[in-house]
């Protein structure tokens, strides 16, 4: 047992409380937080971070921003001048290395995580240790935002931060929402959390109650901003009266699942100018994905055993359908949708006893720029990271200490 996962709740309740959440994270989200460690070895670790520096390298081509924007929604076009955050990389590992299953552009768990890797107590601590060093993650998430701000802004001062997602309270990461708040204010900056309709424009400027508001960290799943209660955050953004991120030419350039059919691909890698090392490790490490056709939907639906199926802005799994699983109905409900087929690539398995079904295991690179800052695993049963597993949850890597 390498984590103590009550006396990790009672850390972050203590700091929940102080804000007047009296319900214990351990009676609400039991799984959250997984006692067991993930071993990963440091050449599967070492093969990850390559593709988070290749992921980066590629997405900069302007041949790649060409296709990828060519089926984004207009507001992608908008280049607000930052990377746009945060990416969460998941991974499942195979024999044949890791595998990039898909890029998340608002990743939830990043500070949890952090938590979570202090409270670790290293099991074989002559042999392993965490990959990267989770103290240093608060930091570096700071540093993100901070970048993000100046490379929007410049050398103007940042003083107002609103972390914005819908019903915010009944969010399941809620808790990381708080989080995010007390390290903005540990650095002197102003933060709060809200909903979207809280925001108002005056005079150019976007404001929560008596607040100018200079950044938005934005946890918002409709990511080109298209909902009618969004109105107001986008005309926000695009007439720059505040600075996102993550923001929607993010989300079009790294996150659209259909990207991945480009990232994977080896001819198009070439073509668009990718260099020789990006150009191998991608296509090694993104399973074959192909956009569902007119064209290709019935060939599809003889060879769906073989593919999971997802749409292409979809997030946390919904409406995606493994291909042995899917029903006629299902199938052509999604005829007129934006939809793609990824290859599955079955996640790797962590024992949890002798007398216990084996876990599933994903793994989540948190990354800017191209750096891997935190490694963090996700274990489950079922088909999906769903956070109702007994034993599951959010759990600590370790790898090769010398390595």
């Amino acid at each position: 047992m390498a984590v103590d996962p009550q006396a990790l709740h009672a850390s972050l309740d203590a700091v929940l409380a102080e804000h007047g959440l009296s319900a214990t994270l351990a009676e609400s989200h039991p799984h959250l937080f997984s006692a067991l460690p993930v071993y990963v070895s440091r050449r599967q670790i070492d093969q990850m971070a390559r593709v988070v520096a290749a992921v980066e390298e590629t997405t900069a081509l302007p041949v790649y921003q060409s296709a990828v924007l060519a089926w984004a929604p207009e507001i992608a076009r908008f280049d607000p001048g930052s990377p746009g955050g945060l990416l969460g990389l998941d991974f499942h590992l195979g024999t044949d290395g890791p595998r990039l299953i898909e890029i998340n552009t608002n990743p939830g768990g990043v500070l949890l995580n952090a938590l979570l890797g202090q409270a670790q107590r290293v099991c074989m601590p002559k042999t392993t240790k965490p990959p990267t060093d989770a103290a240093r993650v608060d930091d570096a998430v700071r540093r993100c935002m901070l970048t993000e701000w100046q490379l929007q802004r410049g050398s103007a001062p940042m003083g107002f931060v609103a972390i914005v997602d819908e019903s915010p309270k009944q969010q399941y990461l809620y808790a990381e929402f708080v989080l995010f708040r007390e390290l903005f204010r540990r650095h002197g900056y102003r933060a709060e959390i809200c909903a979207p309709e809280e925001l108002w424009l005056e005079h150019g400027h976007l404001r929560l109650g008596d607040n100018r508001v200079d950044l938005i960290y934005n946890r918002l799943t409709d990511f080109a901003l298209q909902q009618p209660a969004h109105a107001v955050m986008r005309t926000a953004y695009l007439t720059g009266a505040v600075a996102v991120s993550p923001h929607p030419r993010a989300h079009a350039l790294y996150a659209d699942k259909r990207n991945l059919s480009l990232l994977g691909n080896r001819d198009f890698l070439e073509s668009a100018g990718a260099s020789p090392t990006s150009t191998a490790t991608l296509s090694a490490a993104v399973p074959e994905t192909r956009l569902l056709t007119a064209q290709n939907r019935d060939s599809m639906w003889a060879e769906r055993r073989h593919y999971f199926f997802k749409p292409a802005a979809g997030f946390g799994s919904k409406a995606s359908y493994r291909g042995d699983k899917l029903t006629r109905r299902v199938w052509d409900d999604i005829a007129g949708a934006n939809y793609l087929a990824q290859e599955v690539v079955a996640p790797s398995e962590r024992l949890g006893g002798a007398n216990t079904a084996a876990f599933k295991v994903d793994i989540r690179c948190y990354a800017y720029r191209g750096e891997a800052l935190l490694y963090a695993a996700r274990i489950y049963q079922g088909q999906t990271t769903n956070f109702r597993t007994p034993g599951g949850g959010f759990a600590p890597v370790l790898t090769d200490k010398d390595g």
